[in-house]
């Protein structure tokens, strides 16, 4: 579903991201580790088309970035709402936008699968928690249909209860299909979520992880030893 070869970007001299090769198969959550710097978000941005690489390719369901927008969601730190709208009536334009037009029934049973409250369904997005918006992040990603979802640090600033939903979310969403990838510094919240943990430093991936093979000790171990040592790609 999300492939990349020999992917690389420079920013001047700055080498951001250093040939990666990486293959994401359709219906997996795939977390990106990895300090400040090391290339995550340059991933993402390059899978989704918001710039080009330098040299390699990146391959989006089968297409080049940018080229089937409505196939992808993309969800960041902070969700972007129009705070005088409510939920649903967020979740309403933003969905035509993308050209869904749904009914009021079909747009609450978005936000109440997506764990939004019923009674927050109708308030102003101004009064939203940054879990709430996540959820509205959500809902729009089931409205569109999307096959794959891009999340950039979506659990920072979440307390514990409101991480562990989102994560919950997240599977839920891997079930109906959809491909998942997230670029996060929460190790444990990788461990829970993820089917493959990668491991990114200086523009290299430096490690690939089955998390359910590997104990949440061992998964700092192995990215402190990745990010403080020059490793080469397992």
């Amino acid at each position: 579903m999300l492939v990349a070869e020999d992917l690389t970007k420079k920013y001047g001299s700055h080498l951001a991201l250093d040939s990666l090769n990486l293959h994401v198969p359709a219906g997996e959550i795939f977390c990106l580790l990895g300090a400040n710097g090391a290339g995550k978000s340059t991933t993402v941005n390059l899978f989704m088309g918001f710039i080009k690489p330098d040299s390699g390719k990146a391959l989006v369901a089968g297409f080049k970035p940018g080229d089937k927008m409505d196939a992808i969601a993309y969800i960041p730190e902070n969700v972007m709402l129009y705070p005088g709208l409510s939920g649903i009536e967020n979740l309403k334009y933003l969905s035509r936008l993308s050209g869904k037009k749904y009914s009021k029934a079909e747009l609450v049973s978005f936000l109440i699968q997506s764990g939004l409250p019923e009674s927050a369904i109708h308030k102003n997005v101004k009064e939203y928690s940054k879990g709430m918006r996540q959820k509205v992040g959500i809902a729009l990603t089931v409205a569109r249909q999307a096959r794959v979802l891009f999340l950039d640090e979506p659990t920072s600033g979440l307390d514990p209860h409101a991480s562990n939903e989102f994560s919950e979310l997240l599977k839920k969403l891997k079930q109906n299909g959809v491909t998942v990838l997230m670029v996060t510094h929460d190790l444990f919240r990788a461990k829970e979520v993820a089917d493959t943990i990668g491991i990114m430093n200086e523009g290299k991936l430096m490690k690939l992880l089955e998390a359910n093979k590997v104990s949440h000790i061992d998964l700092e171990r192995i990215y402190l030893q990745s990010v403080s040592v020059g490793e080469e790609v397992l």
